[in-house]
């Protein structure tokens, strides 16, 4: 099995396992004093903005590997170009984070609304 495949299967199941808890989340049923906030529809919200937010987290963190591997052996190959090499590597590292920052609040925002 090829890293590349293992890594898919690795997140086939993570996301496997996330939509295994949707079913215990749906069966309970709220209280009639708790209010609207507990109703499926605010549940499946709430799980769908914390799922994304987790997804967004993986996407930059692997973005981020990338960039870091392929930098370090462009380095390695021409050294004398590391500093247009790491230059070019920091600032989409921090376009990555920018974005997976805007990814993450926006899914806590569907949380917390």
């Amino acid at each position: 099995m090829s890293k590349r495949s293992a890594q898919i299967m690795m997140l086939l199941v993570v996301a496997a396992l996330a939509l295994s808890i949707v079913p215990a989340t749906m069966a309970q049923q709220p209280e009639q004093a708790a209010g609207p906030e507990l109703a499926a529809g605010n549940q499946m919200k709430k799980f769908g903005g914390a799922l994304g937010a987790g997804i967004a987290l993986i996407g930059g963190g692997l973005g981020i590997g990338l960039i870091g591997g392929k930098a370090t052996e462009a380095i390695a190959r021409q050294p004398e170009a590391a500093a247009a090499v790491q230059t070019a590597m920091i600032i989409s590292a921090a376009l990555i984070e920018g974005a997976t920052f805007f990814a993450i609040i926006v899914g806590l925002l569907a949380v917390t609304l």
